[in-house]
């Protein structure tokens, strides 16, 4: 038992790698103290359970052993032997003297070699992980055979799959869905930020290769010249804030509407709720575009403030460059608290109804309690209903604050084809002042094909995130708290 719960307060990839060494050294093992039908195993998959007499098995085995090799050796093994180059050949038209045509020669794609090599790595892997466990049921059988006990049939094992192992069986196809379309497009993408993948460099038409760690160079070393550290370290500083402000300035007006709409002393609480979910019932692109109408330079609001004399005004102040308009949306200096505004509206809603939950499940007697100690509305909302507000959404929490670093809505709608900036590195850069990591990562492939920049930053983008969500689970996050509320 001791033992158990210290191994349970090892860091996780310690106990990963240590599962990993585990089952290295238990095939190891099953090798060298296997018998000769063991040992051929290790060469033909399936031999172990034909000596055994479980031939359907046995048989499947080495098929899955074949198409392996097949898939590895007949189709991928070529992408695989052009890794280091990602090609050499070049597409170009060629003259055939039989057709009398142009066509094409049989050129390397760059993009091809890179993915099927990953799949080839990738099946390899499996192919490594599969061999090892072969050895180890072969040798589990080979034991259960000296022993006298009984060995399932093929039948058997498949009712097993059906029946005290289905969990396994449910969990095999989404697990292969998430490898082949999650983790496999994720490693790709990373590799990309190690090549010169641009537009002057798209494929089929031409080819890309390795640069090593120039694309990173190029986005963390800032010097005089390099517009894409420059940007970068705006853009960062920028997704940082806008994180922490778009996220906590909802959730706190979010609490504080909820706390207020259900007050007893207030009247028309229906009606209320009513008024803030309109806001979540309407298409968020739409509303956001319109918004982004409102406060154009040409917009409404603008022309409500000039007539009532404020955009002459804050020009006499020296707030505005220009006595024209307010530039809500077209100067940083007005954009960035500008689209916060806005986004407290847009989400104040969701937090809203979030917050009611939670307030209604309050237990009586803590507050009860605390009005008889003493306490004042103040107190018991610092020591009861925050705490335990935090507590129930604090994993929610730290998911908005994530998603807000990749909220492209907000940002894309309120400033696409409005907002131009003036910095000539940051225009140099393909990036303004109120872009985030994820909207600027969207403008480079989608503008200017820059894939190879765009993975560096996609793969920043997943190290902020990863960083925020760890630190914040490791200290706020935590399970010790429970009992405070019981």
């Amino acid at each position: 038992m001791t033992s158990n719960t210290s191994a349970r307060k090892q860091p996780a990839i310690i106990r990963f790698f240590a599962s990993i060494g585990a089952f290295f050294m238990g095939a190891v093992h099953a090798f060298a103290q296997g018998d000769v039908w063991v040992k051929l195993s290790a060469l033909l998959w399936g031999v172990s359970c034909l000596a055994r007499r479980q031939f359907v098995k046995g048989i499947l085995l080495i098929a899955e052993q074949l198409l392996i090799l097949w898939a590895f050796f007949g189709l991928l093994w070529p992408y695989l032997l052009k890794f280091g180059t990602l090609g050499t050949v070049e597409a170009e038209q060629i003259y055939d003297p039989v057709t009398r045509r142009n066509v094409w020669n049989n050129y390397d794609n760059s993009f091809l070699i890179l993915l099927f090599s990953v799949l080839a790595i990738a099946l390899a892997v499996a192919a490594v992980v599969l061999w090892l466990r072969n050895l180890r049921l072969a040798r589990e059988v080979e034991l259960r055979a000296k022993e006298g006990k009984h060995i399932n049939s093929f039948r058997e094992d498949l009712r097993d799959c059906l029946g005290v192992k289905f969990h396994r069986t449910l969990l095999a196809l989404p697990t292969a869905g998430v490898l082949l379309f999650t983790v496999i497009p994720l490693l790709v993408m990373i590799l990309i930020a190690f090549t010169n993948y641009d537009r002057n460099h798209l494929v089929p038409s031409r080819l890309f290769t390795w640069v090593g760690w120039q694309n990173v160079s190029s986005l963390v070393n800032l010097t005089a010249s390099s517009s894409f550290a420059y940007a970068f370290r705006n853009v960062l500083v920028w997704t940082l804030v806008w994180a922490v402000l778009a996220t906590f300035t909802c959730y706190i007006f979010g609490i504080l509407m909820a706390m207020f709409i259900n007050h007893r002393d207030t009247r028309g609480k229906k009606f209320w709720r009513v008024c803030f979910m309109v806001a979540m019932a309407v298409p968020q692109f739409v509303s956001l575009l319109l918004v982004r109408n409102f406060f154009a330079d040409a917009g409404i609001v603008n022309t409500l403030c000039k007539n009532a004399g404020i955009t002459d005004w804050l020009h006499s102040i020296g707030a505005i460059p220009t006595a024209n308009y307010i530039p809500f949306l077209t100067h940083p200096a007005w954009a960035r608290p500008m689209i916060i505004l806005i986004n407290i509206w847009v989400g104040v809603p969701y937090q809203m109804l979030i917050a009611t939950g939670i307030l209604l499940n309050i237990p009586t007697e803590l507050i009860e309690a605390a009005r008889i100690d003493g306490a004042n509305a103040w107190q018991s909302f610092r020591s009861i209903t925050m705490p335990y507000i935090l507590f129930i959404t604090g994993p929610s929490l730290v998911n908005s604050v994530v998603s807000n670093i990749n909220n492209f809505n907000v940002i894309w709608l309120l400033s696409r084809d409005v907002y131009t900036t003036s910095d000539q590195l940051m225009a140099n850069a393909n990036a303004n002042e109120v872009d985030l990591l994820v909207t600027w990562l969207y403008r480079l492939t989608q503008d200017q094909s820059n894939y190879k920049m765009a993975s560096v930053i996609g793969i920043l983008v997943f190290i902020v995130c990863a960083i925020l969500t760890l630190v914040a689970f490791s200290n706020m996050i935590k399970g010790d708290k429970e009992e405070s509320f019981q």
